[in-house]
């Protein structure tokens, strides 16, 4: 180790022997050790004091007595005083502060010196460096301040060793005495024998997690079932696949548990603002249960304000139940954000808060943060205040029943609310949509696809959810909700989490003007690029072959939304500054805001703790990372259910358009179900393929045949991977050479499904990205 890196600074003045033979004090080399922790070692000692020659023998025999005495200990070559640290060290992860953040212990500690420090650790930012719970690490001691839990603080340098959790894959039988094995979902494992003395009642094909109770380095190892999912067939199993490749956690402490059930219903006004006469409703999908919020419009009745509009937005008060540093605080910000299957759904936060408590049920008094907004008639917000309010959700209505009662088709709850609610909704909504054209945020037209499930949990079918006028008109609301937030807070200098979105990369904008070129279109080269600039590219293709492809293309140049305290602005939305409000039973990063908006206005004791300043960085990357995470595997397992349902289609054809590619293929998305399957290149007719990164082409050397991004194709499907999620498929149609599209001449002998046929609906990229 060089001496550079010895702290020299608080022995300046000390007498350095200058003489050989002449050596320090006990006492000088106790305070170089105790100044350098795990870095003083005997030729670090010698440099500091100028100790050479034969000198170094009295120096190593005085090291000897210190160590004797027990003044000093020898550890890897260095000296540390009995109970120090050295300066880097492995901790293991062992609990969680009331701040949520991790804290370790020394893994190297004698016990007999007393128990062992608490470490509180501090985080970097590379994938290398952020820990969890029953890891260990390697870590490098600070100076930070530690907190009232801890005794030091260190930094972590590299993750080690990963928590050894259970392992998922299917339990297979073997004939005859031999034991059953495990085959696992990660090919990356070895195949395990199962213990036979509780296998849980689990049969062929099941999946199971198991815990490994033995290894070695001959035969099998062996591992004992811990849980039985059931069959591969259903969606629970296939969810809970995903929720262990990325490690979503979802199962609650009992700590968190039990203090949701402590919580009690707010059945008392108090100082809340009593909005319980206004007749807000709630407009959502018809199977949810977390209703965060409720929305009414009524027309401004000012002469100075002819036309225009009074919003109201009421969004659950979660921040009333989960307090800053409770357990719930910190198990949510652990998850982020709720994530979201086909059918079931992996809360934030537990089910008494978020379905019960928290929701904002039909008919039932409800503790809520509302924000009151006036636009004039051209759709511009002029002003807007927060409050902090009991409410009474007068109806419980989903997106379609909303619809049709505008449309003329009114039922028995509807038709009450149609003149006095539903009608000044939309007239509200038709001047905030002025806003919205005028504002002119970025409008990809890329439907997503949803899957129905059947009763046991296997797929029924594949489709596209109509874009209804109620859809936008709560996003929009929320939207418009969400911007109120943002410009209170930071009207106040509040800590604040912002939800920016930022302008696409010089190299992706490149990239997508040589794409544009291969359509004889033009990105601007030069300026500030507006979503406009894009709106006006996606005008032109509209209702051409070339839509789909270009809105791809475009989606592709974006940048990902993330939580941060700086503000770029949001350039999708085209707004200067953007936070998440509306959406705190399920998003870590809404509640934060509202902590903000209680804090900054008053409004009550249980808003921001102290010190969140310094904190907001990493809590915004922590959530970002979350959001993706869910991202990942909500498209995993619709990818694995859709490869289930597919998988006794082998040899079916199919029509679809290119999708995706890369030097070793092309992907391509099936027209009916949107499943997304690779095509390797080498299965490609007789020539050599090139990736064009430009052109998102695959072109032939020999006969330029091109397959290019967005392209109608035919393809069979030859191969299925139902715990990939994968579809491998052989193309039947021939490219375009020269411009001209030609097919290739043989008979088209269609097996696939029927009408509706099958399919799996995520692309290996994200179709739609999170505002």
């Amino acid at each position: 180790m060089s001496a550079k890196r010895i702290n020299t600074r608080k022995h300046t003045k000390r007498k350095r022997a200058k003489i050989p033979g002449e050596v320090p004090s006990k006492e000088d080399i106790l305070a170089f050790v105790a100044d350098n922790p795990g870095r003083a070692g005997k030729r670090e000692i010698a440099r500091h004091f100028g100790i050479v020659g034969g000198a170094r023998i009295h120096l190593k025999k005085m090291l000897k007595d210190l160590a004797e005495e027990g003044l000093i200990e020898k550890r890897n070559k260095r000296m540390i005083r009995p109970g120090d640290l050295p300066s880097v060290f492995v901790v293991s992860l062992v609990a969680r502060d009331r701040d949520g953040d991790l804290l370790g212990v020394p893994v190297d500690w004698d016990e007999e010196g007393g128990a062992p420090p608490k470490i509180l650790i501090l985080t970097g930012k590379g994938k290398g460096s952020q820990p969890g719970l029953g890891d260990r690490a390697l870590v490098r001691l600070t100076e930070a301040e530690s907190g009232p839990e801890a005794d030091r603080t260190a930094r972590v340098i590299k993750v080690l060793e990963k928590k050894q959790g259970a392992i998922l894959g299917i339990f297979r039988k073997r004939d005859g005495d031999r034991p059953a094995y495990l085959e696992p979902i990660d090919r990356k494992q070895r195949e395990l024998d199962i213990d036979p003395s509780d296998l849980k009642e689990a049969d062929d094909g099941d999946l199971v997690s198991v815990q490994v109770t033995r290894s070695g380095r001959y035969g099998h190892p062996r591992a004992s079932i811990v849980e039985r999912f059931g069959s591969m067939n259903s969606e629970k199993a296939v969810s809970e696949i995903a929720l262990h490749s990325h490690a979503i956690p979802h199962v609650f402490p009992t700590g968190v548990e039990a203090q949701a059930e402590a919580a009690k219903p707010v059945d008392k006004l108090g100082k809340r603002e009593d909005w319980r006469q206004i007749p807000l409703i709630t407009i959502d999908p018809p199977d949810a249960k977390d209703h965060d919020d409720a929305v009414y419009a009524e027309a401004d009745d000012d002469p100075d304000n002819e036309g225009g509009q009074i919003v109201y937005v009421a969004i659950a008060d979660v921040a009333h139940y989960v307090t800053p540093g409770s357990a719930m605080d910190r198990e949510a910000n652990l998850r982020g954000n709720s994530v979201y299957f086909p059918d079931r759904v992996i809360p934030m936060l537990p089910e008494r808060i978020s379905n019960q408590l928290c929701s904002l049920r039909e008919k039932e008094d409800k503790p809520a943060m509302g924000v009151r907004m006036l636009f004039d008639k051209t759709g511009r917000k002029k002003s807007h205040t927060f409050h902090r309010v009991l409410m009474r959700s007068a109806a419980k209505l989903s997106y379609l029943q909303a619809q049709k009662a505008i449309d003329g088709v009114t039922d028995e709850k509807t038709e009450t609310l149609l003149e006095g609610v539903l009608k000044p909704l939309w007239t509200a909504y038709g001047v905030l949509h002025k806003g919205r054209e005028t504002r002119e945020p970025l409008e990809l037209d890329l439907p997503e696809r949803k899957i129905k499930l059947k009763e046991n949990g296997t797929v029924d079918h594949v489709y596209v959810p109509e874009r209804l006028d109620a859809h936008k008109l709560i996003e929009e609301f929320m939207i418009q909700a969400n911007v109120a937030a943002a410009e209170t807070l930071e009207k106040k200098k509040s800590p604040l989490l912002y939800r920016v979105h930022d302008a696409s990369t010089p190299e992706k904008l490149e990239s997508l003007k040589d794409f544009l070129s291969t359509l004889n279109m033009k990105l601007p080269s030069s300026g500030g690029l507006r979503p406009a600039v894009f709106n006006g590219i996606l005008a032109k293709v509209k209702d051409t072959p070339q839509a789909h492809l270009v809105n791809e293309v475009i989606l592709r140049s974006q940048a990902q939304a993330e939580y941060t305290p700086q503000n770029i602005g949001h350039f999708g939305l085209n707004l200067r500054r953007y936070a998440h409000f509306t959406s705190p039973i399920r998003r870590y990063a809404d509640l934060i805001v509202h902590r903000g908006l209680i804090s900054a206005l008053g409004l009550g004791s249980d808003g921001l703790p102290e010190g969140i300043e310094g904190k907001l960085e990493a809590i915004g990357g922590e959530i970002s990372g979350a959001e993706r995470r869910a991202m990942l595997a909500e498209r995993d397992t619709i990818d694995r259910l859709i490869a289930l349902w597919m998988s006794d289609q082998v040899g079916a054809t199919f029509e679809g358009r290119v999708a995706g590619m890369v030097k070793s293929g092309l992907f391509v998305r099936l027209e009916e179900t949107g499943a997304d399957g690779f095509v390797p290149a080498s299965t490609i007719g007789l020539d050599y393929y090139r990736y064009d990164e430009g052109s998102h082409a695959l072109i032939g050397d020999k006969t330029g045949e091109t397959y290019q991004l967005g392209d109608q194709v035919e393809v069979r499907l030859v191969e299925v991977a139902p715990f990939a999620g994968a579809l491998t498929f052989e193309l039947l149609s021939h490219g375009r050479i020269a411009g001209r599209k030609i097919r290739k001449s043989m008979p088209k002998t269609r097996r696939g499904p029927p009408k509706g046929g099958r399919g799996k609906t995520s692309p290996r990229k994200n179709r739609r990205r999170s505002s």
